[in-house]
């Protein structure tokens, strides 16, 4: 599979851009608002939600020697909305970076064969730098415009 794998790293700067914005948002613009349903602070915790699922995909892989990763649909955002409003935005962008870190550490230190796994299953398992970016573009657009 990806040998090199050359994700690591661009999770890593992923994740060094996500604590750049989170060192630099004031409360203020952790509120602002990213469409109709979002702000920042939920962009945050929405990072942190799919980055703690492959944290637990990983560590159940880990435990039973079996992966298993079933598909969830991206109506779990909408679903999740009300608990994602309820964390001070502040938490949020705590719990976002801590998460991306702790699952960078993860992924680093995963069996290559596990890795390789995951890869062939979804590759958004340890390819997570495309999901932050995604989000922490739009944020930085936000902030942009005002």
């Amino acid at each position: 599979m990806d040998n090199d794998r050359n994700y690591i790293e661009q999770n890593i700067l992923a994740t060094n851009q996500l604590r750049d914005l989170v060192n630099r948002l004031s409360e203020k613009e952790l509120s602002l608002p990213m469409g109709e349903h979002w702000t920042i602070s939920i962009a945050l915790a929405h990072i942190a939600f799919w980055d703690q699922r492959v944290i637990h995909v990983i560590e159940l892989a880990e435990r039973t020697k079996v992966l298993s990763a079933p598909f969830i649909d991206d109506q779990i955002n909408d679903i999740l909305l009300p608990f994602l409003r309820a964390i001070p935005p502040r938490e949020a962008a705590r719990i976002a970076l801590m998460t991306a870190e702790t699952l960078d550490q993860k992924i680093e230190h995963c069996a290559p064969a596990l890795a390789d796994e995951m890869l062939a299953l979804n590759n958004r398992l340890v390819m997570r730098a495309p999901h932050r970016t995604e989000h922490l573009n739009k944020v930085e657009l936000v902030l942009r415009n005002g």
